[in-house]
């Protein structure tokens, strides 16, 4: 069944109209002046709405030519636009704009894709927006809310923004190029969200397919998957996410995610990085203490956890050398519970790496079991096993494949024997509810995925569980976050 855009579109209009307005759009009524927008723009990136709207007016204050702007140096631009995400590399490029603009246009913002992109701080999201709320123009901004959205009505199937972008140029009728990014934007930050959409009040209900997406629980008070920020008595968010590369995660609207769920405790593996290759905003994310695990091997392995608690104490490693010069665990203790985020090797191609697996395995139950001893124990992360079979897609043809072995399926069995409990499954006993997925022949749009992502709590307690869930709408790795909800 083809997606009704033109019904959507016009639906969407009606419910948007009452929503809050994209900054940049807010800007676009105010001023059509294209160098503003693109200042704007520029701003905006990876930044609320409010923040961006702060930054530009006092910038706007000094400066709203670009003449004006070359008199003021990056150090007087950080100044002015501080706390915009990347401050630093957005005063960087603001600085060098009047000359780039001097220099190839004559002191004109050009209205041509080709030629924004040549101007520093200009990526294609922001071409694409000058172009179209600044000039009037044919352009389709696609940034994780169009992307996401447009997937998620199964109208592309795409991977990448820059796919949808090029997708969305051959099948979306001309006439909504424009506004589909504010629309989009709008719908996507209110209503159907990244964490917990509410599929329950959406005007498209009866229109949407929601392929991947986990709608929140209608009736249930900020359940694990709701993303909302706990209070009173229901207990502290958890997010764990495997990113596949903690520099290419953040291209992906990493920050945005994160500001979105406001979880409590985010742990993160297969980081990729050490500490001082990745930019000061993750590494001082606001309102959060953060702690790297990194390999010494390079671009490889390695975990974080961001905590907006501070902890007693921070266990980097479990004093075995084999293991901790991969990165692979990192603990946070707290007044009343130990928290571990752990990446649990991969047994590879042919299980050649079995062996190190079931050793680490067994080196990580000898761990949490002497924690445990003292207070209770969360441990969250990618185990790289699908426990049962209702934990993938396809159990037949990968039966004896690594993360579906006899041998890690087993020590599973005795993991959780030894008195942990699997959360989600607490929860929730249906198939289907995947957190990896290939990136090969559209295994995710499918759902042909494995459920390799896990929180495990000890079975004393059990009661301090509150809720648990696979946020599988959220884009930006080949794992989705998962979640938990701990009184």
């Amino acid at each position: 069944m083809t997606f009704p855009i033109d019904e959507a579109v016009s639906r969407l209009e009606k419910t948007v109209a009452a929503l809050h307005t994209p900054i940049v759009d807010l800007i676009a009524v105010q001023t059509r002046d294209p160098f503003k927008v693109l200042v704007a723009t520029i701003l905006s990136a990876r930044t609320k709405d409010d923040v961006t709207a702060a930054a530009a007016g006092r910038l706007f204050a000094q400066a709203t030519t670009p003449e004006q702007l070359a008199r003021l140096d990056a150090s007087a631009i950080e100044q002015l636009i501080f706390p915009v995400g990347f401050f630093r590399n957005k005063a960087r490029h603001l600085s060098l704009l009047p000359a780039a603009l001097a220099g190839k246009f004559e002191g004109q913002v050009p209205s041509a894709i080709d030629d924004l992109l040549t101007l520093p701080g200009v990526g294609r999201k922001t071409a694409n927006l000058v172009r179209s709320v600044a000039f009037g123009l044919p352009a389709i901004c696609v940034d994780t809310h169009v992307h996401r959205i447009m997937n998620i009505w199964a109208y592309v199937a795409t991977d990448t923004p820059l796919a949808t972008e090029m997708a969305l140029r051959e099948k979306l009728p001309e006439k909504y190029w424009i506004r589909i990014n504010g629309l989009l934007v709008a719908f996507g930050q209110s209503i159907c969200r990244p964490v917990a959409p509410h599929c329950d009040a959406c005007p498209l209900a009866d229109l949407c397919p929601r392929l991947g997406v986990s709608p929140r629980r209608p009736g249930r008070a900020r359940s694990g998957t709701t993303g909302e920020m706990p209070v009173g008595n229901v207990g502290q968010l958890f997010l764990s996410w495997n990113v596949n590369g903690l520099r290419a995660a953040l291209g992906k609207g990493l920050i945005e995610v994160l500001k979105t769920v406001n979880a409590d405790i985010v742990a993160l593996q297969e980081i990729k990085a050490q500490p001082e290759q990745l930019p000061e905003e993750i590494r001082n994310l606001p309102g959060y203490h953060s702690f790297w695990h990194a390999a010494e091997k390079k671009g490889y392995s390695g975990t974080a956890v961001l905590s907006r608690r501070e902890p007693l104490r921070v266990r980097y490693g479990i004093d075995q050398p084999e293991f901790d010069r991969e990165g692979r665990i990192l603990t946070l203790e707290f007044s009343d519970f130990f928290f571990i985020n752990a990446y649990f090797p991969n047994a590879q191609e042919e299980l050649k790496r079995l062996d190190y697996k079931l050793a680490f395995d067994e080196a990580m139950l000898a761990y949490a079991n002497r924690l445990k001893a003292e207070k209770s124990v969360v441990l969250c992360g990618d185990f790289n096993v699908a426990h049962q079979e209702i934990d993938l897609a396809r159990p037949r043809e990968n039966r004896g494949n690594a993360g579906f072995s006899d041998e890690e399926r087993a020590w599973m069995d005795s993991f959780l024997a030894a008195g942990y409990l699997d959360t989600f499954r607490k929860f929730c006993p249906d198939p289907g509810q995947y957190s990896w997925w290939s990136y090969r022949a559209n295994a995710r749009q499918k759902n042909i995925g494995w459920r390799i992502d896990y929180f495990v709590v000890d079975e004393k307690s059990d009661a301090r569980v509150l809720d648990a869930g696979i946020l599988a709408d959220i884009m930006g790795s080949d794992h989705c976050p998962v979640s938990l909800r701990f009184r």
